[in-house]
This record gives structure tokens, C-alpha cells and sequence, in this order.
């Protein structure tokens, strides 16, 4: 009797059941699931060593600003407290570094590492709101130049033209001979001088933002000119916004201690490294510690910002944004909106 027998199959030979098309889809959408712009940055971000490093001096200049006074308790030398007898020399000079005072003292014998410790805190308080009524007042001006158009961008945009062309150091001389130094009168004028260059940067983001299809389609379905502004543009411009902002907290606390140096700063005796760095002008021959100590606290700060604003620029580079995800052995790559599959 001649018949096709079934003959047990192979291991290699198994047929395998077709894949069912709603779970091949899901498994594919899982293993190319994109990843926001501000995913992408962090994640670059984290990969910056130096970005990472700067973060955490800026994070241990952070902690040492809130815990100055466990500087006090340690040391026991209240920030102010005059040591004439234990922190001066025979000679009125500032005592070295020592068991006691461990960065040395000043010129009236207080302890230089609590007054460092407290400068922190006046440097950094003015660094962020300076620069956050920069931000403020500077998106704002840059959005409604931007948008608007017409006269107002005219209008506004030569305001800014004229702040810009204001000579800062003249201005700050006049307005604290009025109103006498003061963190509010700082944190004011700073704050006053610097929003021009972010208006302009913000303008220059709109008029490219503002023809764009969202924003049609937001005015097609009647939405106005104020939410169009803050809630459809401004979100597309705050990667640029915080990249500047990130970049100018250094320069303003530079601005702030050059004040203190001249005077214009926060009255004695608040503990101020611009102050600090004045106070040691006669005594830089002879107390190396007294300007070197605060000097290298205002240097490490500004660097340290400096650096992670760098590492912050990059990691908002559009030009690096590229994601990358291996799948079943092979590499997608994300370019520019095109999805290529490199097989190994």
C-alpha cells in the first residue's frame, strides 16, 4: 500500500506559527519608542563628564551656601565676630592659617572661611533672581517683538538697541549714590541691564516660530494673540532661553563682586567675596591668604557654572541630536526625523 507517511520533522525544519500582526507592530513601536528633546538632552548631559563634575561643585557650593551657619557652630567665630586679640599679629596684621582659623583672618581679625561660607549666599541669591528677572523681563519683550511685528517690534526693538549702549558701571555709580548699596538695588540694576540680550535672542526665535503651521492652526481655531505667545511658542524657545541663562548666572555674580569690589555692592559688613577681595588690596603682600582664599571661591563658582553652561549648550545642540536603540541586533539610528536600519 503506497501512501505519504508523516515523518516527524526536524528541529531545524519546525515551521513556526505566523506572527500575529498587532503584537509584531507593538513589539516594533516598543523597540524604536522615541524620546523627547528634553530626554535626549539629559541623557547627553549626563554623559558630559565635566558638566557632571561642575554639577556637583555647584551642588557643594549650594549646600555650603545653606549651611554656613554649621560653619559658625564648627568653628564657633559668628560671621562678624572681631578676634583683635587671637586674629590679629602684634603688628594689627591678619593671622595666617591656623588650627583656630583655618583659611586665616582678615584685617579686623574675623575668620575668613565663615565669611566665605556666607558670601555663598549673597553670590548665589543674586546670581539666580538677577538672573531670573533677566529671563522674565527678557521674554516677555522678546515675545511680543517677535510676534507682534509692526510698530511694537520697531519700538522694542530700539529699546533694546538703547539699553544695550548704556554704560552699566556709570549707571549703577549714579543710581547707589540715590539710593545707597543694597542686595535689592543690585539684584534691580543687574537686572535692568541684562534682559536686553535675552529679548534679542528670544525676538530672533519667534520671527522664525511665528509663520510656522501651529501657529496657523492655533489662530485658525481662534486662540489669541497672548496664549498663541505663551502657551504654542514658548515652550519651542525655552531650550535656547535656558542654555543662556545657564551661561549668564556666572556673569552676573562676576558683576555683582565687581560691584562689592567698587563699593557699589551690599554695605559692610555683610560677608561679600567682592568685598572680601577689596578689603584685600593692602594686604596682598603680606596676607597672601586674604585675597587668595576668596579669590579662588569666586573663581571656582564662576568656573564651575561656566563649564555646566557649556555642557548645557551641547546637550541642546540640535545639531547632535541623534538617538540610537539596538533592536534583535541591530542599531536604529534617529536623525533629523529620518529612521535608518544599520544591521551588523
Amino acid at each position: 500500500m503506497s501512501g505519504i507517511l508523516p515523518t516527524p520533522a526536524s528541529s531545524e525544519g519546525v515551521a513556526s506559527e505566523p506572527p500575529v500582526p498587532g503584537e509584531e507592530r507593538e513589539g516594533t513601536e516598543k523597540a524604536i519608542e522615541g524620546r523627547s528633546p528634553w530626554l535626549l538632552a539629559w541623557q547627553r548631559l549626563r554623559r558630559d563628564r565635566v558638566a557632571m563634575i561642575s554639577l556637583v561643585i555647584i551642588a557643594l557650593i549650594i549646600l555650603m551656601a545653606i549651611f554656613a551657619p554649621l560653619a559658625t557652630a564648627i568653628t564657633g567665630h559668628p560671621v562678624n565676630e572681631q578676634y583683635r586679640q587671637t586674629g590679629l599679629t602684634p603688628d594689627g596684621l591678619p593671622t595666617p592659617p591656623s588650627g583656630e582659623f583655618w583659611l586665616g583672618t582678615d584685617d579686623l581679625g574675623r575668620d575668613i572661611f565663615v565669611r566665605i561660607a556666607y558670601g555663598a549666599r549673597v553670590s548665589l541669591l543674586v546670581g539666580v533672581a538677577a538672573t531670573a528677572l533677566t529671563v522674565v523681563i527678557g521674554v516677555v519683550i522678546g515675545l511680543a517683538a517677535g510676534f507682534l511685528g509692526g510698530i511694537v517690534d520697531t519700538l522694542l526693538a530700539r529699546l533694546i538697541d538703547v539699553v544695550l549702549s548704556i554704560p552699566f558701571i556709570l549707571v549703577a555709580v549714579a543710581l547707589v549714590s540715590i539710593t545707597g548699596p543694597s542686595l535689592l538695588v543690585t539684584v534691580l540694576v543687574i537686572g535692568f541691564f541684562s534682559w536686553a540680550s535675552v529679548a534679542r535672542i528670544v525676538r530672533g526665535q519667534v520671527l522664525s516660530l511665528r509663520e510656522r503651521e501651529f501657529v496657523e492652526a492655533a489662530r485658525s481655531l481662534g486662540a489669541s494673540n497672548s496664549r498663541i505667545m505663551f502657551v504654542d511658542i514658548m515652550p519651542n524657545i525655552l531650550a535656547p532661553v535656558i542654555v543662556y541663562a545657564s551661561l549668564l548666572i556666572p556673569v552676573v555674580i562676576i558683576v555683582e563682586a565687581t560691584l562689592s569690589f567698587l563699593g557699589l555692592g551690599l554695605p559692610p559688613p555683610t560677608a561679600d567675596w567682592g568685598g572680601m577681595i577689596s578689603d584685600s588690596q593692602n594686604y596682598y603682600t603680606v596676607a597672601w591668604w586674604f585675597v587668595v582664599f576668596p579669590g579662588l571661591a569666586l573663581l571656582i563658582t564662576t568656573l564651575a557654572f561656566n563649564l555646566f553652561g557649556d555642557g548645557v549648550r551641547d546637550a541642546f545642540d540640535p545639531r547632535a541630536d541623534r538617538m540610537t536603540a539596538e533592536v534583535s541586533g541591530s542599531t536604529i539610528e534617529v536623525s533629523s526625523g529620518t529612521v535608518e536600519k544599520a544591521t551588523e
